[in-house]
């Protein structure tokens, strides 16, 4: 039964890491991270720490995690709609956070941080290559990238530091 429980936690690991990877690709596209994607990962989430039962985190931690991810990042989209008086972040972005908190646990903490970061160093990497390209100054408070992509890459490095004792627990 362990042996069976060890294949199905990779296989459902593998599958949220294609969801993500979809996930980032088609936000870059389309600034979109749509629900057929966004609660497949979620599900995912649920069903590894079943599936390993709980042992790496225990469902009130997931719950807790679920409701940091989505709320805080819930919290900063209200506030800044309000003083922008436009949509600053999209619910897709929300939904991708509070399902990574199922995944990590209060750690998506340590993603929403990186992946806040990420997003920063994203969005200073287009204003320079549209500078380059243009030969124009950038507005940078005009400046809109897709938030979702540096939000997964929050969420795999708050990952692989999270999960860095699931080899040892599976096999």
């Amino acid at each position: 039964m362990q042996m069976f429980a060890s294949i199905l936690a990779c296989f459902l690991l593998c599958a949220a890491l294609a969801l993500l990877y979809n996930l980032a690709r088609i936000d870059l596209k389309t600034r979109l991270l749509p629900n057929k994607l966004v609660f497949p990962f979620a599900l995912l989430g649920v069903l590894f720490h079943a599936v390993l039962s709980f042992g790496l985190l225990p469902l009130s931690a997931m719950m807790i995690g679920a409701a940091l991810g989505g709320g805080i990042l819930l919290g900063i989209r209200t506030l800044a709609n309000a003083f922008y008086k436009q949509d600053t972040l999209g619910l897709g972005d929300v939904k991708l956070m509070a399902a990574a908190g199922l995944w990590l646990g209060p750690d998506v903490l340590l993603a929403l941080t990186l992946g806040a970061v990420a997003g920063l160093l994203h969005g200073l990497g287009v204003a320079l290559w549209t500078h380059h390209k243009n030969k124009q100054p950038v507005n940078l408070a005009r400046l809109e990238i897709p938030a979702g992509p540096g939000f997964i890459v929050g969420i795999l490095i708050g990952a692989a530091v999270k999960f860095q004792s699931l080899p040892t627990l599976l096999f």
